[in-house]
């Protein structure tokens, strides 16, 4: 199951490598949507805040897998993440102590298994 795929890649547990979240979605999904491992290692670059407009990386990666062929999910990913969290931005997301990191990475791995 993709979900507990990302979330031992988040932990670094059972022998997976860790990740950042934005990673984590990635690799989890790769074969789902045909995402490269050099794809899933460029998204090094967007944990920790530092995702486009400051934006949760577990979002920006459930974005780049949604935004072509499946918009609309993207939306509902995106929803469920606010609902759940109180906002998108990881450093609000983080304020707030609504969701963790952890959290925010099943809630889209969540959303991108139901596709």
């Amino acid at each position: 199951m993709s979900i507990d795929k990302a979330k031992a890649h988040y932990a670094g547990k059972d022998g997976h490598r860790k990740m950042n979240c934005a990673q984590t979605i990635m690799h989890a999904f790769k074969e789902k949507f045909a995402v490269s491992e050099e794809a899933v290692n460029e998204f090094a670059a967007y944990g920790g805040g530092k995702a486009p407009g400051g934006c949760c990386g577990s979002l920006h990666a459930a974005r780049v897998l949604l935004e072509k062929k499946n918009p609309e999910k993207f939306k509902a990913c995106e929803n469920e993440l606010y609902k759940r969290a109180g906002s998108l931005s990881c450093k609000e997301i983080r304020g707030k102590r609504k969701l963790s990191c952890m959290g925010c990475v099943e809630t889209i791995a969540s959303c991108l298994e139901s596709i």
